[in-house]
């Protein structure tokens, strides 16, 4: 199979990974790639994401059998239906289902509809009644913008008075919208689970744990992502039991009734709580880093599963995890989520790789020459494995420790929910 691969993170390096070891891998294309996916792949950077015409006209003319989608923004725009509809199978939800992301007030109220867990909440489009409602409520409380906003759309305000000074800032947020939603905080512990959905069959693809805050002790503001593990001590066999019948099957079987059938990846963010899982939000791709770790555990053949799923074929197919831990330690550029400097060059990678268990994911590098520059603020993935996360851990600092890049940070307690400390 010719396959065609969206994207240029740390997610989409390891997809291309995973994907070119398999045996019914012909050829990988990548738009636009990244240094490390162009070990596996032939990049084509000069082509946008937002280009449609472009990658439906790459699809005819290098016979591609099957488009992976990695990041959400081509998702919630409509890409796969605009590939299905020139015949060209793709392994992601069409712009109606992409809205469990793209909107979450969407999500909200399919939840409410259908009874899944979820914490209570309110929308609003008026900053007055936001604030009423906020003073009726107390803290904490959460506020959310609607729509794609890369991770950052959150405040989780621990204060009533923090909570009533950030709603101008929210509705500033923008989104898909002119509403916000407000929610109620809730307790317990976070957990990232995986699924494979082809508008019928749910397939479990295992859980992990991300970490969003900027340094350590889940001290600084909200990133993209720090780091993950994977699996996720606190996801237990019997949450991922009421996970499955309580949030996952009913999403599925709510959008396969509406008509638009879920066809890709469905990463439920979840809290598990005293009274078991709830929804915080869903994701309609592969998390970053999450999708690092579930790849270097996943065993047997990505691209089988990726194309069952985009065939409607899902169904009697098994997923296998080694049962080693994996553990992913980012490393951004000093400064990020604010401002941080592109172009810092970056050594030592074949030194890190050297590590038993370790492999270094892309996530936001370009070349120049024979040099290897940071281009992002999450710049490389350091992802172990290991016969625990206490292992895998160990192994990824070693690695963290030989590269070369001064202008680069990253958090030193990546799995300490998991290990206690």
């Amino acid at each position: 199979m010719n396959v065609l691969l969206l994207g240029s993170g740390g997610r989409e390096h390891a997809l291309a990974w995973k994907l070119a070891s398999s045996e019914k891998l012909g050829r990988l294309i990548a738009i636009p790639g990244n240094p490390g996916i162009a070990q596996y792949a032939q990049c084509m950077e000069t082509i946008p994401l937002t280009d449609h015409d472009a990658i439906v006209t790459v699809c005819g003319a290098e016979k591609i059998d099957l488009v992976v989608v990695g990041p959400e923004a081509p998702l919630v725009e409509g890409i796969a239906d605009r590939l299905a509809a020139e015949g060209i199978a793709v392994f992601g939800p069409g712009r109606a289902a992409a809205q469990l992301e793209g909107s979450k007030l969407f999500t909200k109220e399919l939840c409410k509809a259908h009874g899944i867990p979820t914490a209570a909440f309110g929308r609003f489009s008026d900053p007055e009644a936001a604030r009423a409602f906020i003073e009726a409520q107390g803290a904490p409380i959460v506020l959310k913008a609607d729509g794609l906003m890369a991770g950052k759309g959150v405040v989780v305000a621990m204060t009533q008075a923090e909570a009533l000074a950030a709603v101008d800032e929210v509705f500033a947020m923008g989104g898909s919208g002119p509403e916000i939603l407000i929610e109620e905080f809730l307790e317990g512990e976070e957990v990232s689970f995986f699924c494979l959905v082809d508008g019928d069959t749910v397939l479990p693809l295992g859980s992990a744990q991300d970490h969003k805050r900027a340094f350590d002790g889940d001290t600084g503001p909200n990133t993209g992502g720090m780091g993950a593990y994977s699996p996720a001590p606190v996801f237990t066999a019997d949450i991922e039991r009421r996970t499955l019948s309580e949030i996952v099957k009913p999403t599925a079987r709510a959008l396969a009734d509406a008509g638009v059938p879920f066809r890709g990846v469905l990463f439920a963010g979840l809290m598990i709580t005293s009274e078991g899982p709830k929804l915080i939000e869903y994701n309609v791709r592969f998390g970053d880093p999450e999708c690092q770790v579930l790849m270097s555990r996943l065993e047997g053949d990505l691209l089988a599963l990726l194309a069952s799923v985009a065939r409607g074929e899902l169904a009697g197919q098994k997923v296998a995890l080694r049962p080693d831990a994996a553990i992913c330690v980012v490393m951004a550029a000093r400064g990020y989520p604010g401002d941080y400097a592109r172009g810092t060059p970056i050594g030592s990678l074949i030194a890190a790789e050297r590590v038993e268990g370790v492999r270094v994911f892309h996530a936001g590098t370009r070349s120049e020459g024979t040099r290897l520059l940071a281009n992002g603020g999450r710049v490389l993935g350091i992802t172990a494995t290991g016969a625990n996360v206490a292992e895998a851990r160990e192994r990824a600092y070693d690695a963290v420790a030989r590269i070369d890049w001064p202008d680069g940070f990253c958090r030193s307690d990546i799995a300490w929910r998991a290990l206690g400390a």
